[in-house]
C-alpha cells in the first residue's frame, strides 16, 4: 500500500535566502566524538531513489502493523495514515513468526514491529512476545519495535528477547499529549517509560517531533531534557509533516530557523550520542533546507535524504554509508 500522502500545500513554506546560522561548535563536537561518516537510511516504508541513492530495496527491512490500520487514539497528526503503509499482520491471517519467516524468505533482514495504540498509549506487543523471541532466535532477524508507552512487564520481556531498539515518542507538553495524541498522560509518564526501558536493558531510540503541537514548538525542549537524563542508543528528530486527510493537513511546520536551532541544541546537549534526522518531515524545498541544516549541525545521519544531500555532506568531509533500514540500524 502507498505511504501516506502529504497534504496539498504542505511544502509551501518558503526557504530563507541564506542558510540558518548554526554554531560551528556543533560540527567540532561531531568530529571530536564520531568518525567522519554520515549514515543515510531508507527503510521499506516507501520506494525511494535519488541520483545519489539507487540501491534501495523495500524487502530488506519491513514495517509490520500488529493492528492493521486500527488505532484507538487516532492522533491528530497521523489518524492511522502511517499504519496504512505497513505490512498488515491481521490481513495476512498469519502469526507474527510465520509472517516474519515468509518475509525472511523474500530477503528481509529485519523488521519494525508497530501498530495502533490502545487507549493507554500501548501497542499490543504482549500477545506476540513469544513469536518475537522466535524471530530473534530462529530466524536471526534484527527487530525494532514501536511499543508506545510499554509497561514494566513488556519492557522486561523486550530486554530478554534482545531487540535492537525500542522506538518511542517523547513528548514534553501535557496539552500536546492530550490534544494531539488524545492520551490522558503527563510528560512524566514518558520519562518513566525511558527509565523502564533502561532498567531492563532495552536500547531506547527516542523520537522528538518538532512542531507536533499543530506546527508550534511547545514541549520539544522539555522532551530533550528528559532524553538527556536517561540511557539511549540514539536520538531521532523528525519534523511535523502535514498529511492529507488529517486534522493537521493545513498546518504550517516550524520555520527552518527554529528547526536548525533545535538540531544545534540537540547536538550540543548530547555530544556523544548519535543524533539522526528521521523519516518524517515536509517535502519540497523545505526538506532540502532541513537536510542541509542537519548536516551543518553535526547530526550523524538522515533518512530518505533529499536530492543533493549526499554530495553536500561529502563536500564537508563526511563519507556516506547507506543502509536500507531504520535510523541507527547496522547489519
Amino acid at each position: 500500500m502507498a505511504p501516506p500522502r502529504p497534504a496539498e500545500g504542505s511544502t509551501a513554506a518558503v526557504a530563507p535566502a541564506t542558510a540558518p546560522q548554526i554554531d560551528p561548535a556543533c560540527m567540532a563536537l561531531r568530529r571530536q566524538h564520531f568518525a567522519d561518516r554520515i549514515d543515510f537510511h531508507a527503510p521499506g516504508l516507501k520506494r525511494y531513489a535519488t541520483s545519489e541513492y539507487r540501491g534501495h530495496d523495500c524487502a530488506e527491512f519491513v514495517a509490520i502493523s500488529l493492528t492493521g490500520s486500527a488505532c484507538a487514539l487516532s492522533c491528530a497528526h497521523c489518524e492511522t495514515r502511517v499504519l496504512e503503509g505497513m505490512d498488515d499482520l491481521p490481513a495476512s491471517g498469519m502469526s507474527l513468526f510465520d509472517r516474519c519467516a515468509a518475509l525472511e524468505a523474500q530477503g528481509a533482514r529485519g523488521v519494525l514491529i508497530s501498530g495502533g495504540n490502545d487507549l493507554r498509549g500501548r501497542v499490543p506487543l504482549r500477545p506476540h512476545l513469544a513469536d518475537l523471541r522466535r524471530v530473534r532466535e530462529e530466524l536471526g532477524m534484527l527487530v525494532r519495535v514501536h511499543p508506545g508507552l510499554p509497561d514494566d512487564e513488556t519492557c522486561e520481556a523486550l530486554g530478554a528477547i534482545g531487540i535492537d531498539g525500542a522506538m518511542v515518542d517523547v513528548i514534553g507538553d501535557v496539552d500536546t499529549i492530550r490534544e494531539v495524541y488524545h492520551l490522558d498522560s503527563q510528560p512524566a509518564d514518558f520519562e518513566a517509560m525511558l527509565a523502564r526501558l533502561a532498567r531492563h536493558g532495552v536500547p531506547a531510540v527516542p523520537h522528538i517531533v518538532l512542531g507536533l503541537h499543530f506546527g508550534k514548538m511547545r514541549g520539544e525542549y522539555h522532551a530533550l531534557e528528559m532524553v538527556a537524563r536517561h540511557a539511549r542508543r540514539l536520538l531521532v528528530l523528525v519534523v511535523l509533516m502535514p498529511l492529507s486527510g488529517t486534522a493537521m493537513a493545513g498546518v504550517t511546520p516550524p520555520p527552518i530557523e527554529q528547526i536548525a536551532s533545535f538540531f544545534s541544541l540537540a547536538r550540543l546537549t548530547l555530544p556523544d550520542t548519535p543524533v539522526m534526522l528521521g523519516c518524517a518531515r515536509p517535502l519540497g524545498s523545505l526538506k532540502a533546507e532541513i537536510d542541509r541544516a542537519a548536516v551543518d549541525a553535526g547530526l550523524n545521519g538522515i533518512a530518505y535524504p533529499a536530492e543533493g544531500i549526499v554530495g553536500y555532506a561529502q563536500a564537508r568531509g563526511l563519507q556516506p554509508v547507506f543502509t536500507n533500514a531504520c535510523c541507527g540500524v547496522t547489519w
